[in-house]
């Protein structure tokens, strides 16, 4: 078997599932979904979950967007493509926050979606935020810098609102040009509330390859935390391309599952109609 280069063809092939791709009902992206459809039979992706976001803050781009309309647009595009062997999943990418939980867990008590993703995204009070980051990270320590995202994201964690928590060091994108992924990874036991908050509700940890195309140049979160991860118990794991774009279809998630293989995983946690399954790695990953 040949192995994919994924420095030569950062679009990965011959992988069982892209968990995490946006679509034009997503503010920031502009690919309808027959175009995934398209890539994922052209890559030999047989599955790909539609995890269009969702805001719950009215100054957010995609607050309360219709999600009657999405649901009928996924599941339309799903009979249309089983005939050609692709698996449609009906997804979503919630921006969380702490203090509208409720709200949350009210929407996603009322829609069936097929697999849930809860991330934490810079918004515009954010300290992250471009026109503010490099006062917030200016005479500040390593913990001050990280601590108001971490902290957030452990709450989405503790919540059990989510199948997986998405991107979880997402904040280094933002923090590029101040504090680079050595930091990061120097500073494990920062990660382990987080990750010890992800063993005691089930919730998957995904393995995001967004950042392998942004300033990181690195999965979120990296190697050595996914590693961590199952070190204190973790059991399951995500992987995504996160596209936004046609051509980020499956970018770099040929490097995701080997994160998710080095760090002691065999399989991918994925839902499916309400019902947890697990994805086998291709056996090209296995562990020497």
């Amino acid at each position: 078997m040949i192995v994919p280069d994924p420095a030569a063809d950062p679009q990965a092939r011959d992988l069982p599932l892209d968990a995490h791709l946006h679509t034009d009902r997503s503010a920031d992206s502009d690919v309808p979904i027959d175009a995934y459809a398209v890539a994922a039979i052209e890559r030999g992706i047989p599955e790909i979950a539609i995890t269009d976001h969702i805001d719950f803050d009215r100054r957010l781009p995609n607050f309360r967007p219709d999600t009657a309309e999405r649901e009928r647009l996924v599941q339309e595009a799903a009979e249309r493509w089983a005939p050609h062997g692709l698996a449609i999943r009906f997804g979503l990418e919630v921006t969380y926050e702490s203090i509208r939980e409720d709200e949350i867990r009210e929407h996603l008590a009322r829609w069936p979606y097929d697999f849930v993703i809860g991330s934490v995204h810079v918004g515009p009070d954010s300290p992250y935020h471009v026109t503010r980051v490099g006062r917030w990270v200016a005479d500040r320590t390593f913990d001050e810098v990280v601590a108001p995202y971490f902290a957030e994201v452990e709450a989405a964690a503790r919540s059990g609102l989510f199948d997986a928590l998405g991107h979880l060091d997402f904040v280094k994108r933002y923090v590029a040009g101040h504090l680079g992924p050595a930091d990061f990874a120097d500073r494990l036991d920062l990660y382990e509330p987080i990750l010890r908050a992800l063993v005691d509700t089930g919730t998957a940890l995904e393995v995001n390859t967004s950042g392998l195309r942004q300033a990181p140049r690195e999965t979120y979160p990296g190697p050595a935390v996914v590693a961590r991860f199952r070190e204190l118990g973790g059991e399951r794991v995500s992987a995504g391309s996160d596209a936004h774009r046609r051509e980020w279809f499956a970018h770099g998630l040929e490097e995701g599952y080997r994160v998710a293989a080095d760090g002691g995983f065999e399989e991918l946690f994925f839902r499916r109609g309400g019902r947890p399954v697990a994805v086998a790695l291709p056996e090209r990953f296995a562990l020497a």
